[in-house]
């Protein structure tokens, strides 16, 4: 599980209810049925508007996904890579299909089975930057639906807001409950502002920094294994794979280069 993910959620949402309570208020008061329904089934039905049921359909998997993240280390990448590169450059091509069975990362396994049927460079770069392109498509759909809802949240509160000060107005023979009437029509511009920005509009970002670190990854990939495939030296190799990371992770290949 994302422990970022989660305590963040829980230090934004503490920190928005712990003030209100340190103000005076009262825990009761931040339940309202019917401005919860307002907001969430607002944005819920605007946001099913604006997609087709089949990329709707793929909600849950992207919550997983934001939820259990598959952490993959780039300078373990890196090293396969290279190991792969110096048994090709000893034993040559064909050999590497004995190493298929043990990588686990699935755009890895299939770049590397390209090579070893001896595919054009070409087009394995090609077949490669397609499905990168395909991955990022779909982390993009991933994002724009919760980018989505984070745009419609607000809306619906203000709606419901509105909502709730007409039938305020339309019932003003009791003036001393015109102030909590009020109140409980505010909480739904309360409920729209917060859940946009403490969770469709994170998620979003969320998504999106993880895509990144993804693409980063599949590019080491076809990097890796074009270069493999022309029989480039693996401290080579190494060193342009290394271009791909953070300076302080740059860092982290230079033992392994003086190993050598």
């Amino acid at each position: 599980m994302d422990i970022a993910l989660v305590g963040g959620f829980f230090l934004a949402l503490f920190s928005l209810v712990g003030g209100f309570l340190m103000e005076g208020g009262h825990l009761a008061a931040l339940f309202k049925p019917s401005a919860a329904l307002i907001v969430f089934g607002g944005t819920l039905g605007a946001t099913v508007v604006g997609f087709t049921m089949e990329e709707l359909k793929s909600i849950p998997a992207i919550f997983r996904i934001a939820m259990f993240p598959r952490q993959q280390n780039p300078l373990e990448l890196i090293e396969i890579i290279v190991k792969l590169a110096d048994e090709a450059r000893r034993e040559g091509l064909l050999y590497l299909e004995n190493r298929l069975n043990e990588i686990d990362d699935p755009f890895l396994r299939k770049s590397l089975q390209l090579v070893v049927d001896g595919t054009d460079p070409e087009l394995v770069q090609s077949i490669m930057e397609s499905e990168l392109y395909a991955t990022e498509e779909r982390h993009h759909l991933g994002a724009l639906i919760f980018e989505a809802a984070g745009g419609y949240a607000p809306t619906m509160g203000i709606i419901g807001t509105v909502m709730g000060l007409v039938h305020v107005l339309g019932n003003m023979s009791d003036p001393s409950s015109l102030g909590p009437a009020i109140a409980v029509a505010f909480m739904a511009t309360l409920y729209g502002v917060s859940s946009a920005n403490i969770l469709w509009l994170p998620l979003a970002t969320k998504l999106k920094n993880m895509s990144k670190k993804e693409v980063i990854l599949k590019q080491i990939i076809i990097e890796g294994m074009t270069s493999l495939q022309a029989g480039h030296n693996p401290m080579l190799i190494r060193e342009r794979l290394s271009a791909f990371l953070k300076p302080d992770q740059q860092q982290q290949t230079k033992p392994a280069r003086e190993e050598e």
